[in-house]
């Protein structure tokens, strides 16, 4: 994903066959933000129910689950609910470590 290759990493991505069977809760919470990372360029819809799904199973860094909710939030915004999407952003703030999101 460095080298902004989603189609060689779906490729890798579609040869997990059934990961609720597969993966651990962790790997398959990776599995759901991995893919919805790759979906959020094309399609927001589908996205969030990835990164939802991910944040349900857990995501082993604080900063996985700052970009996670960051992405739930630009769907909602764009969504027009406005609401939800301020709570997301207030939600990274505080996984916020490194002060990346000072300015917002």
């Amino acid at each position: 994903l460095r080298k902004q290759d989603f189609d060689g990493a779906k490729k890798w991505l579609d040869k997990i066959k059934n990961p609720a069977t597969t993966l651990t809760k962790k790997q398959q919470g990776y599995y759901n933000y991995l893919n919805g990372i790759m979906l959020s360029q094309t399609n927001l819809i589908q996205a969030e129910k990835y990164f939802k799904k991910a944040i349900e199973l857990g995501l082993n860094m604080d900063m996985d689950l700052a970009v996670a909710k960051l992405n739930l939030a630009g769907v909602a915004m764009s969504r027009k609910r406005k609401l939800e999407a301020t709570n997301l952003i207030s939600e990274v703030k505080k996984l916020d470590k490194q002060g990346m999101l000072t300015d917002m």
